[in-house]
């Protein structure tokens, strides 16, 4: 079987074999530290998906200037000397943000002018893992296109180093993550002046990675003076596992209810996933950080909204609220893009607390994430918990079919599209079927031979039901 890593899974294009933790995909190269060479994410592999990125860019005629930042895990720095002085030796121009936040490189990119960027960051990943994602001049995820042209070359031999003189050379940016919020709190949407007004009490928890600079940073600009931090130390040493998941924050949980704090805020190590929790200790939700701020911008500029098959259907409910249009993509940053751009939307993003707001730029920004949010939570004048209840109310469960050899995939969506033909489905992304209040959504796995089933409606116990009944029709056929 192969390993369950907990990722994005859109841009899977290949899988790690039994025992290897080294996976490449089309918009970057993921493993774990240590082990043997094509097995991991060695010094040698990361030179190697290095050097491919900058031959790629080179038969691009993209130019040779790439701006790197990385999170704050353990082998950070280890994999940024690596991949900056591989670039340096392909004879691209690095600029180096150091500690950094992926929303920010992303912003860094076209700021500086920059042919594209690496983010060396796991993002939710246990410390042991370590990854290079891939910009490209607007600081956008990779296309899957060039991602494919990315990888040939990454499976290749066909990479030659610069002469001794065209090597490029390396310059040191500090305070990019201060220019990133600068350039969020100069949006008229952002009122500094209700948040500090509102006076908030806050518990940020960190995970001991980047977020425990930026989320601390932001706040105070905001004007936001009664903060708690947990884990806020930026040395890599993850308290807990770093995926904003309610069983992985039950010390925040605590502290806010302890300290009696209007809410708790969480941030993944790469600070593009961002989690609340409810004066009482309760979550928010990641689903319904983007319903919220979706609210939010609406009210000032009703418009079209984006998120993925598998999120929920609040945000369809919330924007047709304010007479615009929602529309769903597949899953995956890089397809919520596309078509927040084909529809011209206001807002969007995923179900995992990330939040796109193209005024911005088009990348999950928690920082941006955060003022919206603040701003949202101000003007309401009212609990964490009184803005939850405004919404309405979904409940998700996941599970999933563990594939048997003669079981394959397409036939299996095919004859349940046939099975619901009757019922509004969508096939862009497997197959999702939506029912008057509630849906299901089944999809293959990129990274395990498995069917993800994911369902939501009004209640845990229906969606639960809801799995259940959708897998016994498949394990049926």
């Amino acid at each position: 079987m192969f390993p369950s890593t907990g990722l994005c899974e859109t841009h899977f294009l290949e899988v790690a074999l039994p025992c290897m933790t080294l996976i490449k995909s089309i918009s970057g190269f993921r493993g774990t530290i240590g082990g043997k060479v094509g097995d991991n994410l060695t010094p040698l592999d990361t030179v190697k998906f290095a050097a491919a990125f900058a031959t790629w860019l080179k038969q691009q005629n993209a130019g040779k200037t790439v701006v790197i930042g990385r999170d704050a895990r353990i082998s950070g720095s280890m994999i940024s000397n690596l991949v900056s002085n591989t670039l340096i030796g392909m004879g691209m121009d690095v600029i180096d943000l150091g500690l950094s936040t992926t929303p920010t490189v992303e912003m860094a990119v076209p700021a500086l002018n920059a042919s594209a960027g690496i983010i060396l960051t796991a993002s939710h990943n246990p410390a042991q893992w370590n990854a290079l994602k891939l910009l490209n001049s607007k600081g956008e995820f990779i296309s899957a296109e060039d991602g494919k042209a990315l990888l040939e070359i990454a499976d290749g031999d066909d990479m030659e180093f610069a002469e001794v003189t065209e090597l490029g050379k390396i310059t040191n940016m500090d305070g990019w993550i201060e220019k990133h919020i600068d350039l969020i709190l100069a949006c008229e949407e952002v009122d500094v002046v209700a948040i500090k007004n509102a006076n908030f009490k806050v518990v940020v928890d960190g995970v001991n990675s980047t977020g425990g600079i930026a989320i601390p940073a932001i706040l105070r600009r905001l004007g936001v003076s009664q903060t708690t931090e947990l884990y806020c130390e930026p040395n890599g040493e993850f308290p807990h596992n770093p995926e904003p998941l309610a069983e992985n924050l039950t010390k925040i949980s605590e502290v806010v209810r302890t300290e009696k704090a209007d809410l708790g805020i969480v941030v993944d190590p790469d600070v593009d996933r961002l989690c609340f929790v409810m004066e009482n200790g309760d979550m928010f939700g990641e689903e319904y950080t983007l319903v919220a701020v979706s609210d939010y911008l609406l009210g000032l500029q009703p418009g079209n909204t984006v998120s993925n098959l598998s999120s929920t259907r609040a945000l369809r409910d919330v924007t047709e609220k304010h007479g615009g249009k929602y529309e769903a993509s597949a899953v995956g940053e890089v397809n919520v893009v596309n078509k927040m751009k084909e529809i011209n939307a206001v807002i969007g993003g995923e179900g995992n607390g990330g939040v796109i707001w193209p005024k911005l730029h088009y990348g999950r920004d928690a920082l941006a994430g955060v003022a919206l949010f603040l701003s949202h939570l101000a003007h309401k004048k009212t609990s964490m918990t009184a803005l939850k209840a405004e919404y309405p109310l979904y409940e998700m469960s996941k599970n999933k079919i563990e594939l048997k050899p003669h079981m394959n995939i397409p036939d299996i969506l095919s004859k349940m599209g046939e099975k619901y033909a009757n019922e509004n489905t969508n096939t862009i992304d497997g197959l999702k079927i939506e029912f008057a209040e509630e849906w299901v959504h089944l999809r293959g796995s990129n990274t395990e031979p498995i069917i993800r089933i994911y369902a939501e409606s009004k209640s845990a116990q229906k969606a639960h039901d809801l799995t259940e009944k959708i897998k016994a029709e498949v394990l049926a056929l």
